[in-house]
Protein backbone atom coordinates (compact mmCIF):
# COMPACT_ATOMS: atom_id res chain seq x y z
CA UNK A 1 0.00 0.00 0.00
CA UNK A 2 3.19 2.42 0.93
CA UNK A 3 4.03 1.62 -2.76
CA UNK A 4 0.56 2.80 -4.26
CA UNK A 5 0.01 6.02 -1.80
CA UNK A 6 3.40 7.33 -3.13
CA UNK A 7 2.67 6.93 -6.42
CA UNK A 8 -0.44 8.79 -6.36
CA UNK A 9 1.12 11.17 -3.87
CA UNK A 10 3.48 12.12 -6.86
CA UNK A 11 1.22 12.76 -8.96
CA UNK A 12 -0.95 15.11 -6.93
CA UNK A 13 2.19 16.81 -5.95
CA UNK A 14 3.34 17.07 -9.80
CA UNK A 15 -0.48 18.68 -10.72
CA UNK A 16 -1.10 20.66 -8.18
CA UNK A 17 2.34 22.32 -7.59
CA UNK A 18 4.59 21.96 -10.45
CA UNK A 19 2.13 22.08 -13.58
CA UNK A 20 -0.45 24.48 -11.93
CA UNK A 21 1.00 27.92 -12.04
CA UNK A 22 0.02 31.78 -10.78
CA UNK A 23 -2.12 32.47 -13.45
CA UNK A 24 -4.12 29.12 -13.59
CA UNK A 25 -5.26 30.02 -9.47
CA UNK A 26 -5.66 33.44 -10.59
CA UNK A 27 -7.86 32.70 -13.41
CA UNK A 28 -10.15 30.11 -11.41
CA UNK A 29 -10.49 32.22 -8.89
CA UNK A 30 -11.95 34.78 -10.94
CA UNK A 31 -14.55 32.55 -13.31
CA UNK A 32 -14.98 29.47 -10.99
CA UNK A 33 -16.82 26.69 -12.82
CA UNK A 34 -16.48 29.08 -15.88
CA UNK A 35 -13.12 28.95 -15.65
CA UNK A 36 -10.93 26.97 -18.32
CA UNK A 37 -8.05 26.70 -16.56
CA UNK A 38 -9.74 24.77 -13.58
CA UNK A 39 -10.87 21.56 -16.29
CA UNK A 40 -7.26 22.17 -17.64
CA UNK A 41 -6.00 21.33 -14.39
CA UNK A 42 -8.21 18.66 -13.42
CA UNK A 43 -7.01 16.77 -16.72
CA UNK A 44 -3.30 17.35 -15.49
CA UNK A 45 -4.49 15.53 -12.44
CA UNK A 46 -6.25 12.62 -14.08
CA UNK A 47 -3.34 11.91 -16.74
CA UNK A 48 -0.43 12.24 -14.11
CA UNK A 49 -2.41 9.49 -11.96
CA UNK A 50 -2.91 7.14 -15.08
CA UNK A 51 1.22 8.02 -15.65
CA UNK A 52 2.03 6.85 -11.96
CA UNK A 53 -0.76 4.04 -11.43
CA UNK A 54 0.44 2.99 -15.02
CA UNK A 55 -2.15 0.07 -15.20
CA UNK A 56 -5.44 0.78 -17.35
CA UNK A 57 -7.01 -2.32 -16.00
CA UNK A 58 -8.06 0.23 -13.13
CA UNK A 59 -8.67 3.01 -15.32
CA UNK A 60 -11.75 4.21 -12.88
CA UNK A 61 -9.54 5.12 -10.22
CA UNK A 62 -8.09 8.17 -11.71
CA UNK A 63 -10.89 9.42 -13.02
CA UNK A 64 -12.76 8.69 -10.08
CA UNK A 65 -10.03 10.92 -8.33
CA UNK A 66 -10.09 13.43 -10.48
CA UNK A 67 -13.98 13.99 -10.07
CA UNK A 68 -13.03 14.03 -6.07
CA UNK A 69 -10.41 16.76 -6.92
CA UNK A 70 -12.21 18.86 -9.00
CA UNK A 71 -15.58 19.07 -6.78
CA UNK A 72 -13.07 19.62 -3.58
CA UNK A 73 -11.38 22.83 -5.32
CA UNK A 74 -14.84 24.08 -6.92
CA UNK A 75 -16.23 24.34 -3.21
CA UNK A 76 -13.12 25.84 -2.30
CA UNK A 77 -13.64 28.44 -5.46
CA UNK A 78 -17.07 29.47 -3.79
CA UNK A 79 -16.26 29.25 -0.39
CA UNK A 80 -12.73 31.24 -0.14
CA UNK A 81 -12.56 34.63 0.80
CA UNK A 82 -9.09 36.95 1.74
CA UNK A 83 -10.16 35.83 5.85
CA UNK A 84 -10.37 32.08 5.37
CA UNK A 85 -7.74 31.39 1.80
CA UNK A 86 -4.97 29.54 4.73
CA UNK A 87 -7.80 27.93 6.51
CA UNK A 88 -9.03 26.83 3.17
CA UNK A 89 -6.01 25.48 1.71
CA UNK A 90 -4.92 23.28 4.24
CA UNK A 91 -8.23 21.81 4.32
CA UNK A 92 -8.19 21.43 0.69
CA UNK A 93 -4.93 19.24 0.48
CA UNK A 94 -5.99 17.26 3.79
CA UNK A 95 -8.96 16.32 1.85
CA UNK A 96 -7.18 15.57 -1.12
CA UNK A 97 -4.72 13.00 1.02
CA UNK A 98 -7.78 11.64 2.39
CA UNK A 99 -8.82 10.64 -1.15
CA UNK A 100 -5.33 9.48 -2.35
CA UNK A 101 -5.24 7.17 1.08
CA UNK A 102 -8.49 5.79 0.60
CA UNK A 103 -7.69 5.14 -3.45
CA UNK A 104 -4.33 3.23 -2.11
CA UNK A 105 -6.39 1.22 0.53
CA UNK A 106 -8.88 -0.07 -2.15
CA UNK A 107 -5.88 -1.03 -4.45
CA UNK A 108 -3.52 -2.54 -1.90
CA UNK A 109 -4.98 -6.07 -2.57
CA UNK A 110 -4.80 -5.12 -6.30
CA UNK A 111 -2.00 -7.08 -8.84
CA UNK A 112 -0.77 -3.77 -10.37
CA UNK A 113 1.17 -4.06 -13.28
CA UNK A 114 5.41 -4.01 -12.51
CA UNK A 115 6.63 -0.62 -11.46
CA UNK A 116 10.31 0.20 -12.55
CA UNK A 117 10.83 2.73 -8.95
CA UNK A 118 11.43 1.01 -5.70
CA UNK A 119 9.73 2.32 -2.73
CA UNK A 120 13.05 3.73 -1.26
CA UNK A 121 13.60 5.80 -4.38
CA UNK A 122 9.78 7.08 -4.78
CA UNK A 123 10.13 8.54 -1.37
CA UNK A 124 13.29 10.01 -1.90
CA UNK A 125 11.51 11.55 -5.40
CA UNK A 126 8.40 12.80 -3.47
CA UNK A 127 10.50 14.27 -0.50
CA UNK A 128 13.03 16.13 -2.70
CA UNK A 129 10.08 17.64 -4.89
CA UNK A 130 7.98 18.28 -2.02
CA UNK A 131 10.71 20.17 -0.71
CA UNK A 132 10.92 22.52 -3.87
CA UNK A 133 7.74 24.54 -5.13
CA UNK A 134 4.73 22.76 -2.72
CA UNK A 135 7.21 23.63 0.52
CA UNK A 136 7.58 27.44 -1.03
CA UNK A 137 3.55 27.52 -1.70
CA UNK A 138 3.08 26.02 2.27
CA UNK A 139 5.28 28.75 3.95
CA UNK A 140 3.65 31.28 2.23
CA UNK A 141 0.28 30.47 2.79
CA UNK A 142 1.66 30.32 6.26
CA UNK A 143 3.43 33.74 6.77
CA UNK A 144 0.44 35.67 4.01
CA UNK A 145 -0.81 37.46 7.26
CA UNK A 146 2.00 39.13 7.66
CA UNK A 147 3.79 42.09 5.37
CA UNK A 148 6.27 43.81 6.89
CA UNK A 149 6.93 47.03 4.58
CA UNK A 150 10.71 47.78 5.15
CA UNK A 151 12.76 50.23 2.90
CA UNK A 152 14.57 47.02 1.69
CA UNK A 153 12.15 46.27 -0.54
CA UNK A 154 13.13 49.21 -2.58
CA UNK A 155 16.58 47.51 -3.21
CA UNK A 156 17.54 45.36 -5.83
CA UNK A 157 17.64 42.02 -5.56
CA UNK A 158 17.47 38.59 -8.01
CA UNK A 159 14.20 37.73 -8.99
CA UNK A 160 12.97 35.08 -6.99
CA UNK A 161 16.13 34.28 -5.17
CA UNK A 162 14.75 34.22 -1.70
CA UNK A 163 12.23 31.27 -3.29
CA UNK A 164 15.38 29.55 -5.00
CA UNK A 165 17.57 29.52 -1.94
CA UNK A 166 14.53 28.66 0.17
CA UNK A 167 14.37 25.57 -1.74
CA UNK A 168 18.51 24.49 -1.52
CA UNK A 169 18.80 25.20 2.30
CA UNK A 170 15.61 22.93 2.04
CA UNK A 171 17.35 20.20 -0.19
CA UNK A 172 20.46 20.39 2.06
CA UNK A 173 19.25 19.57 5.47
CA UNK A 174 17.33 16.95 3.80
CA UNK A 175 19.98 15.68 2.99
CA UNK A 176 22.63 16.34 5.99
CA UNK A 177 19.67 14.64 7.69
CA UNK A 178 18.90 11.73 5.39
CA UNK A 179 22.85 10.89 5.53
CA UNK A 180 23.05 11.55 9.42
CA UNK A 181 24.91 14.27 9.54
CA UNK A 182 23.09 16.66 11.47
CA UNK A 183 26.50 19.36 12.36
CA UNK A 184 25.41 20.16 8.75
CA UNK A 185 22.08 21.26 9.53
CA UNK A 186 23.96 23.83 12.24
CA UNK A 187 26.54 24.97 9.98
CA UNK A 188 23.54 25.66 7.21
CA UNK A 189 22.01 28.06 10.14
CA UNK A 190 24.93 29.66 11.30
CA UNK A 191 26.27 30.26 7.84
CA UNK A 192 22.63 31.85 6.65
CA UNK A 193 22.08 33.92 9.90
CA UNK A 194 25.65 35.63 9.23
CA UNK A 195 24.49 37.00 5.43
CA UNK A 196 21.17 37.72 6.98
CA UNK A 197 22.50 40.09 9.79
CA UNK A 198 23.77 42.75 7.78
CA UNK A 199 20.27 43.10 6.17
CA UNK A 200 18.52 42.81 8.95
CA UNK A 201 21.06 45.82 11.15
CA UNK A 202 20.29 47.79 7.98
CA UNK A 203 16.30 47.40 7.41
CA UNK A 204 16.03 48.60 11.85
CA UNK A 205 12.55 46.78 11.56
CA UNK A 206 11.54 44.41 13.80
CA UNK A 207 8.58 43.03 11.91
CA UNK A 208 10.86 42.14 9.12
CA UNK A 209 13.22 40.60 11.21
CA UNK A 210 10.41 38.32 13.00
CA UNK A 211 9.16 37.59 9.09
CA UNK A 212 12.30 36.67 8.14
CA UNK A 213 13.16 34.23 11.46
CA UNK A 214 9.75 32.60 10.91
CA UNK A 215 10.04 31.92 7.48
CA UNK A 216 13.61 30.54 8.01
CA UNK A 217 12.52 28.40 10.93
CA UNK A 218 9.33 27.05 8.86
CA UNK A 219 11.76 26.33 5.92
CA UNK A 220 14.03 24.31 8.16
CA UNK A 221 11.28 22.51 10.26
CA UNK A 222 9.85 21.02 6.90
CA UNK A 223 13.12 19.86 5.69
CA UNK A 224 14.07 18.56 9.31
CA UNK A 225 10.53 16.80 9.32
CA UNK A 226 11.37 15.19 5.72
CA UNK A 227 14.59 13.82 6.81
CA UNK A 228 12.99 12.31 9.86
CA UNK A 229 9.90 10.76 7.72
CA UNK A 230 12.61 9.19 5.65
CA UNK A 231 14.97 7.79 8.06
CA UNK A 232 11.51 6.51 10.28
CA UNK A 233 10.78 4.87 7.16
CA UNK A 234 14.10 3.38 6.13
CA UNK A 235 14.49 2.26 10.28
CA UNK A 236 11.49 0.57 10.03
CA UNK A 237 11.53 -1.22 7.16
CA UNK A 238 8.02 0.12 5.50
CA UNK A 239 10.33 0.95 2.40
CA UNK A 240 12.92 -0.97 0.06
CA UNK A 241 14.69 -0.64 -2.89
Amino acid sequence: MTLIFLRLLLAHILADFLLQSNKMVKEKLEKKIASKQLYLHILFHVLCYYLLLWDLNWWFIPLLIGLSHYLIDLGKLYLQNPKNSRLLFFIDQGLHLIILYGASVYLSGAELLNFTLSSQLLLIIVLVIFLTQPSSVIIKTLISVYTPNTEMEKEDSLHNAGKYIGMLERLLVFVFIASNHWEGVGFLIAAKSIFRFSDLTQAKDRKLTEYILIGTLLSFGLAMICGLIFIYMLMNHKIAW
